[in-house]
């Protein structure tokens, strides 16, 4: 017998949705956050309770979470710094952030990839995160105006210089995926799909084919797959699980590579989403849930 103690299995909800290598040396537990629900209306400036919102990060990562997913855009600023705030030193967690999205009010996004404000963007983040070098640094939208090997050129000038760890992108094609690769290794992308969206899956495809991530946002298509009047309902009450615990096994069990991130800024809706690692699903359910793609777009 060994005279070393044997950890005990981590039987936390998230720890039970299994993790993924992301990047070759970070372990992720696969079901993440989305910390952007926790700014203020439109995303835009800080959260009305930021002791409620400090409170829901520090509960997500009790549960067993270990992979928070922010962008410099969400506030803008206020996010990470809440992020800080709720998290710093970080043990054991990989914060993953965004830059090249400017904004300028409420709802008002705008594509900005030139080299210059990218560079800007991450020394900022680097500051409010409180860290040196930031995990995953995501292109948050492909700035049409800028040539790509532009905009993934100086994310690999920042990784070459250690302050970027890997690099991912943002709502893309298989195409620009396989253009940016040609400038500097891809770790992981993030499209909107979720089981009614599916436009994205020949991307999902490539992904789990090549081992790299795939962070899908709008899991619950704006709360209607949520809902316990939406589509999954009967579902979800046949089964004895909610119809977004359903929304988000489906994701869980649609490929390896697949890392939701639910956000939300209750503590009861986190713990109801967090407990979607624990849902099974038998080959009658999935083929339920995988009809439902037929219905299209519902957010």
């Amino acid at each position: 017998m060994s005279d070393h103690l044997v950890p005990a299995p981590d039987t936390r909800p998230a720890a039970r949705s299994g993790t993924f290598r992301l990047g070759g040396d970070l372990d992720v537990v696969r079901l993440g956050y989305g910390a952007m629900q926790l700014t203020g209306p439109g995303v835009w400036g800080p959260p009305a309770d930021p002791d409620g919102a400090v409170a829901v990060l520090r509960r997500a990562v009790e549960l067993g979470v270990t992979f928070v997913d922010t962008a410099d855009a969400y506030g803008p600023g206020d996010c990470e710094d809440l992020i800080r705030t709720a998290l710093h030193p970080y043990a054991g967690v990989v914060v993953a952030t965004k830059a090249g999205l400017a904004r300028t009010g409420p709802g008002r996004w705008h594509p900005l990839g030139r080299p210059e404000y990218l560079t800007q963007c991450v020394e900022l983040s680097l500051r409010r995160l409180g860290v040196e070098t930031i995990d995953l640094l995501q292109l948050h939208r492909i700035d049409d105006g800028v040539p790509l090997e532009d905009q993934v050129g100086a994310l690999a000038r920042l990784r070459e210089a250690g302050k970027i760890r890997h690099i991912g992108l943002s709502e893309v094609t298989v195409e620009q995926l396989t253009a940016a690769q040609r400038v500097a290794p891809i770790v992981s992308v993030q499209n909107r799909y979720n089981l009614t969206e599916r436009g994205s899956e020949p991307l999902l495809e490539h992904c789990t084919a090549q081992g790299i991530a795939f962070i899908p946002w709008f899991p619950f298509a704006d709360g209607a797959l949520a809902r316990p009047d939406g589509p999954l309902g009967a579902l979800a009450r046949d089964s004895d699980r909610t119809a977004g615990q359903l929304a988000l096994a489906w994701l869980l069990h649609r490929s390896p590579v697949v890392m939701p991130i639910p956000g939300t800024r209750s503590l009861a809706h986190l713990e109801e989403n967090v407990a979607a690692a624990d849902v099974t699903l038998d080959d009658a359910q999935r083929a339920a849930l995988d009809a439902l793609g037929s219905l299209g777009p519902l957010g």
